[in-house]
């Protein structure tokens, strides 16, 4: 066992000689046994949403306050995505790691980023009451551009510590959209608008649905996903992102 556990060992420290490992962010070298792919500093930089959030999109509120402009009063009542959180706000790291696991073919990221899903969620006690894991779905011709769905990658690692089910299939993206990150918020929304369906209502139809995604900007994908969801019966729909912009 302990011959093993040298060579173990050994292996693994040839494997960081030649292919030494870098923080996702800053790109500073790491420790061989490094179980992190961030420096101490830039994990440091992961910063939780707050300390005040709009109650419905859970957008920071620099100036305090229960809801945003978009979320105030009646304006709230036409959402079906009933609450959107965040593990952490849109910085410099968490976009570098978003961005490596969606741009970078960096798969190998979102074991590391489910769990730190993991160990926010418990600040999030509204989202309990979630039954069962949908992540936000890619339209196939993206997905087999990509290799993967991050949002899928992401939601697996959570689903799995978290014990919920995960749900991969019921939820699809009919309509491949262009990309939101050229839109305005009601371009968003209107981009959004009919690109999800669902396929097995049986299967989340009574249930309180949890949605994942990495990024949350102005809540338009997780509103359109929500919107084919509750058509499809769903009770509730509740969303969790690993950031939030």
């Amino acid at each position: 066992m302990k011959i093993n556990g040298l060579t173990q060992l050994v292996k693994s420290y040839l494997l960081h000689f030649f292919f030494p490992k870098t923080c996702v962010s800053c790109g500073c070298d790491l420790p061989a046994q490094a179980g992190s792919f961030l420096c101490t500093t830039c994990e440091k930089g992961l910063k939780t949403p707050g300390p005040h959030i709009c109650h419905r999109c859970g957008v920071v509120l620099k100036s305090g306050g229960a809801h945003c402009y978009a979320c105030r009063g009646s304006k709230g009542e036409k959402y079906r995505c009933k609450i959107i959180r965040s593990a952490f706000i849109f910085n410099t790291v968490s976009r570098a790691l978003v961005h490596a696991l969606k741009y970078e073919q960096a798969d190998y990221l979102a074991k590391n980023m489910g769990h730190l899903l993991l160990q926010k969620f418990a600040l999030f006690p509204e989202l309990a009451s979630a039954e069962v894991i949908i992540p936000v779905p890619l339209h196939l011709k993206k997905k087999r551009t990509r290799g993967y769905n991050q949002s899928e990658l992401l939601a697996r690692t959570f689903a799995r510590e978290l014990g919920l089910p995960l749900d991969t299939s019921s939820l699809v993206r009919s309509r491949d959209t262009v990309s939101q990150t050229t839109l305005g918020r009601q371009g968003r929304l209107q981009n959004m608008v009919g690109a999800f369906s669902c396929r097995y209502p049986r299967n989340i139809k009574g249930k309180t649905v949890l949605l994942i995604d990495d990024v949350a900007t102005t809540g338009a994908t997780l509103e359109g996903c929500a919107v084919a969801l509750k058509q499809a019966g769903a009770k509730a729909v509740l969303a969790y992102t690993f950031s939030r912009e």
